[in-house]
């Protein structure tokens, strides 16, 4: 349809342009003849010096004999006609205009070109709205219908305690007597909060198609434009043609781009998109009841949303999807891997329990990026091998084979990683270590990355401990190595990270005996939320940068005495890096043991590599810096 009105358009300009051509084409033959009058016409006809004559109504342009065009105009009661043909010269008539409304018509070409062209680029600013340059107020709702492809909760996996909790409204929708005649109504509208990539798109999809009913679908950003008003007509629009297809699903998805706290921000907000709200606001709950129309919104910033939107009566219900566990990473590996052919070494369990943390768009990724890899060395399935390169290049980055490393930084790189590693392996309550590398990847040139044993849920103080010992080990191997004077700034990351996990054990989780059970985060970072106006003297913002500095350096000291105790270990990982640059965490350990890192002729130890990783939920987020000390981020 779009494709029809911009032909149209450009079919009505191009006749709009050759009518002004011919207009100002036939004129400017007009304004080439010489203009005489009539008496002087009559004059050269007797003279015998006209050769030809053309007739146009009342106006006659004659030739004369040396070949020079003139024009006059005739009387009305003059008739030239017969006397002409009399004396044998050539008579021509040009069939003469119906009416003077055409040449009005044509006058006003020049302002009809103009106006086109305004609406016509007026219409593409706006998007195009539906009916035109003038339908700048229509929703842009779409409505999904099964030619679209049916979605149902077997689709959507990972996620079962939403579906539980979204389950009543697919049956009020199938069949809303069951509830309606003991007094029940529906919630009015059902707000899905998570992290981006977990299925709250999708999930409101299942919702529709098991219900069996229209889903219109729109975006936040679709209702705000340059113009003020336009916004709320929109809305207006979308809830007529809802009221036309109820029952039916309408979808917001990131709600908060125009259902942010009003009077947020300086100036007070925008007005377009206050606006927006409020007519949102008045169609989900006003005078007017939309019955059978349930409203389903997408958001993970539900903190900035207007508290109007939240109270009961328009988003009843908030369900949270999160990013899910072990076996719902399994489930919805199982459904991306459904139409990719699997090798027969292949198990969907182990490489959940590798991904902690991984939403359902990552572990998507996680499967394409499989199958490119073996597609690229021409295998006709996908095989456990690619699974586990896809993931270190998911979780780890890629690798930079090509960078042209020294031998004096790939050492400093190996002995930092090797402490790292080291310090993981001796402490306890350390996450178990996954993989070490001397390769560079990311932004880092080398790494190492550990997984947790079990789904983290709490950290406790003793583990918090134990994290930044790990944390700082980096910059104990380079000072043990290499001396205090030719340490790098290779552990820039690791302090970094460790810095942010001493704070939040100080200033949010109350770790400090000094500072004592009181949350100072906001304040002390300068926000303004539920502490505003709470501020922090300068003795305790001493007493809290030397908390956190006494955190660091007891980590910093325990690492170092560590690999002092453990230097034989962390010299034979240190080499064995140098010369295998990748090691996982069996390797490291029969690195340290002084054995080599693979047994030979033994099949067992084909499977090392997926046994380390254990049942773990937060998704290692690493930090790069210039040496390595690249670590998984603590979810502080």
């Amino acid at each position: 349809m779009g494709n029809a009105r911009n032909i149209a358009f450009w079919v009505v300009l191009f006749l709009l342009v050759m009518a002004l051509f011919n207009l100002f084409s036939g004129s400017g033959t007009t304004l080439q003849s010489r203009e005489i009058s009539y008496s002087e016409f009559i004059q050269a006809v007797n003279d015998r010096t006209v050769t030809s004559v053309t007739l146009d109504g009342e106006q006659i342009r004659y030739r004369a004999a040396d070949g020079t065009d003139y024009v006059t105009v005739k009387p009305e009661d003059a008739e030239i006609t017969q006397q002409l043909i009399a004396d044998g010269i050539q008579v021509r008539a040009e069939q003469q205009e119906q009416s003077g409304f055409q040449s009005f018509l044509v006058s006003l070409l020049p302002f009809l070109l103009l106006i086109g062209v305004w609406i016509y680029f007026m219409n593409r600013m706006q998007g195009g709205g539906k009916g035109g340059a003038m339908g700048f107020g229509k929703s842009k709702a779409k409505l999904l219908t099964e030619k679209h492809g049916r979605v149902t909760f077997d689709d959507v996996a990972g996620i079962d305690e939403a579906k539980e909790e979204l389950q009543e409204i697919v049956e009020f929708l199938r069949n809303p007597q069951k509830y309606s005649r003991l007094g029940g109504k529906i919630p009015k509208g059902a707000l899905l909060v998570g992290p981006p990539g977990t299925g709250k798109t999708l999930l409101a999809r299942a919702i529709a198609g098991e219900a069996g009913v229209p889903f219109f679908t729109i975006s936040g950003s679709d209702f705000v434009e340059m113009f003020v008003g336009v916004g709320a007509s929109r809305v207006r629009d979308m809830f007529e043609q809802a009221k036309k297809n109820a029952p039916c699903i309408l979808f917001i998805d990131e709600i908060d781009a125009v259902g942010r706290a009003r009077g947020a921000g300086y100036g007070g907000g925008n007005d377009e998109r206050e606006q927006t709200l409020n007519q949102l606001l008045v169609e989900m709950d006003g005078f007017e009841a939309n019955e059978g129309i349930i409203i389903v919104a997408a958001t993970n910033r539900r903190d900035v949303l207007d508290p109007a939107l939240l109270r009961p009566g328009r988003f009843d219900r908030q369900v949270t999807v999160p990013n899910p566990d072990i076996k719902g990473r399994e489930k919805i590996l199982g459904v991306h891997a459904a139409k990719t052919p699997l090798g027969p070494d292949v198990d969907l369990r182990i490489i959940a329990r590798g991904t902690p943390g991984f939403s359902g768009a990552d572990l998507a990724n996680l499967v394409n990026e499989a199958a490119l890899m073996a597609a690229r060395v021409g295998r006709r399935f996908v095989t456990m091998i690619d699974f586990e390169n896809a993931k270190d290049k998911v979780m780890m980055g890629a690798e930079r084979r090509s960078m042209v490393l020294t031998a004096d930084q790939k050492e400093k790189t190996a002995y930092h990683e090797a402490g790292h590693a080291i310090v993981g392996l001796e402490l306890p309550q350390c996450d178990p270590v996954y993989k070490a590398t001397i390769i560079p990847r990311g932004g880092a040139l080398g790494m190492v990355v550990s997984l947790p044993e079990i789904d983290r849920l709490n950290w406790h103080k003793s583990e918090c401990e134990e994290k930044l010992a790990m944390t700082m080990a980096g910059k104990a191997a380079e000072i043990l190595k290499y001396g205090p004077d030719n340490v790098s700034n290779g552990p820039a990351g690791d302090i970094q990270q460790a810095s942010a996990l001493a704070r939040a054990m100080v200033l949010r989780w109350g770790m400090s005996d000094k500072v004592g059970n009181i949350d100072y985060s906001e304040a002390h970072e300068g926000y303004q939320g539920n502490t505003a106006g709470l501020s922090v003297s300068a003795h305790t913002k001493e007493l809290i940068e030397e908390e956190v500095k006494r955190f660091i350096e007891d980590a910093y000291q325990r690492a170092y005495k560590i690999l002092t105790d453990k230097n034989d270990e962390w010299e034979r990982l240190a080499q064995g890096l140098l010369e295998y640059e990748t090691l996982t965490g069996e390797e490291i350990k029969r690195v340290v043991k002084g054995e080599p890192p693979h047994a030979s002729d033994d099949d067992g130890d084909n499977d090392d590599t997926p046994s380390v990783t254990a049942i773990p939920k937060t998704k290692p987020k690493a930090k790069s810096n210039d040496d390595g000390g690249l670590e998984p981020e603590p979810s502080a």
